[in-house]
């Protein structure tokens, strides 16, 4: 007697057998270019998803902002099942320089198991997975298991500036239980993960001006203040050399990791040797008894992405330079705030180089998800039925998303399932995404709808 398959299982034989057909569905759709950073076919790319979106049954539109438009869809046609959100950004990394591609960015092809294309893993190939999965189940078996938001933002590329305002605007039309991000790589093995956190990041300028104009530094130096020697001094009081940041209130409000955190950061794999070979470096940063992932998810960093100022020319000139600035950044773990990072910069400012001037900048907020959450156990039932294998789980990352609008405002839990190589070149040149890897974003996907529907609320 021949045992009836499943739901999942007939959409995962939906999947292989329309295999071939993603593949070339998703080079259609990464051929449109949609780079925010230059408004270059962002209106477009948006339509073809509200069409996408529509011709699988749900209802979709787009609403605009101050600047790109969001596309949101939704299916809401299970009463008692959860809702899930899943965000992911439509927009793309301008694709220069051309020279360094092998193949141009928006002409998608295939070479050694992967598609090449701008846009492929960041996030195009990812978020089209997920639209996939949808549409499997839709074919599948008529319905979807779960009820489903689709948010898919114009602007991540450059920085999610209005996503904020936007969903406090409309929180009532994001009103999901979780919200899933498939975005960013897996690990270096190409095990899958969860992600429970992202770091948040401040960003600001120093300036400093000591004069009305360069001097020659024989007939004034030692009279006339040197701009960037000021800076430097100030920006060693606020970072020592044991790598501590020294900057007053900093780190009081900082929460320590949980146990259940620890615990699993202890299994991550790490080959540390081969970091190290692959940045060309034979140490750490300091303090060199801080613990690898401790460094990327649980303490704030203090980072000078630029210092300004002077002669920067060929061969020699003996200038004492007047003005000079510096760039920096921090990121942010829970539960520092931008607001509150300002306000500790600005004071240790004030009371170190008061003539210098402080200019925040872009900010974002971290975010953070318990991971004793009851979707993570949902979602880690869902990776191993797609994968087979148990994916590894990330407190949290070093680098930032706009995650806070869904654990910040709409207070609801947050995770990031990526779908891509751990190389994928996003925002370089040649950037890629393995097949085999996109073939089963598809099916976790699929997966993910399938145990949230065996939830009731």
């Amino acid at each position: 007697m021949t045992e009836q398959k499943t739901d999942l299982e007939r959409v995962f034989e939906h999947i292989e057998e329309n295999r071939e057909s993603f593949i070339a569905r998703v080079m259609d759709y990464v051929r449109h270019p949609s780079i925010s950073a230059q408004n270059n076919g962002i209106k477009e790319v948006a339509a073809i998803l509200v069409d996408m979106l529509t011709g699988m049954g749900m209802e979709a539109i787009t609403i605009p902002t101050r600047n790109h438009p969001m596309v949101l869809g939704r299916m809401e046609k299970q009463p008692g099942k959860p809702t899930v959100l899943l965000y992911g950004h439509y927009d793309v990394q301008p694709p220069e320089p051309y020279e360094l591609w092998d193949s141009p960015p928006f002409e998608p092809t295939i070479r050694n198991g992967r598609i090449y294309a701008r846009g492929i893993g960041d996030n195009k190939g990812q978020h089209f997975a997920q639209l996939m999965a949808l549409e499997s189940h839709l074919k599948v078996t008529g319905e979807l298991p779960c009820n489903v938001i689709f948010l898919l933002e114009g602007e991540e590329e450059i920085g999610s500036p209005h996503i904020a305002e936007f969903v406090a605007e409309h929180a009532e039309k994001l009103d999901a239980d979780l919200v899933v991000t498939s975005d960013g790589p897996l690990h270096e093995s190409d095990t899958p993960i969860i992600t429970f956190g992202v770091r948040g990041v401040a960003s600001f300028e120093l300036r400093c001006k000591t004069a009305n104009r360069d001097a020659h530094s024989g007939n004034f130096g030692g009279v006339m203040p040197n701009a960037i020697w000021k800076l430097v001094h100030l920006l060693a009081t606020m970072k020592n050399e044991r790598g501590e940041i020294t900057i007053d209130g900093l780190h009081d409000v900082v929460v320590p990791p949980t146990n259940m955190e620890r615990e699993a950061v202890s299994k991550l794999p790490l080959d540390l040797d081969a970091i190290k070979a692959d940045l060309g470096i034979k140490e750490l940063d300091a303090p060199l008894d801080r613990g690898y992932f401790d460094r990327l998810m649980f303490y704030p960093t203090l980072t000078i992405n630029g210092l300004h100022g002077g002669y920067g020319g060929p061969g020699q000139k003996t200038v004492l330079p007047c003005e000079a600035f510096a760039k920096c950044d921090i990121r942010l773990v829970e539960s520092l705030t931008p607001d509150y990072v300002f306000e500790k910069v600005r004071a240790h400012v004030e009371a170190h180089a008061p003539d210098v001037e402080f200019l925040p900048q872009n900010a974002m907020l971290p975010s953070k998800t318990p991971m004793d959450n009851p979707f993570a156990s949902v979602i880690r039932d869902a990776i191993v039925a797609a994968r087979g294998v148990e994916p590894l789980l990330y407190p949290t990352v070093g680098g930032s998303l706009p995650d806070y609008v869904f654990t910040k405002i709409l207070k609801k839990p947050a995770f990031v399932v990526p779908y891509a190589n751990a190389d994928e070149a996003n925002h370089a040149p040649n950037e890629n995404l393995k097949i085999d890897l996109f073939i089963d974003g598809i099916k976790t996907g699929a997966a993910l709808l399938s145990k949230l529907g065996e939830m009731k609320m």
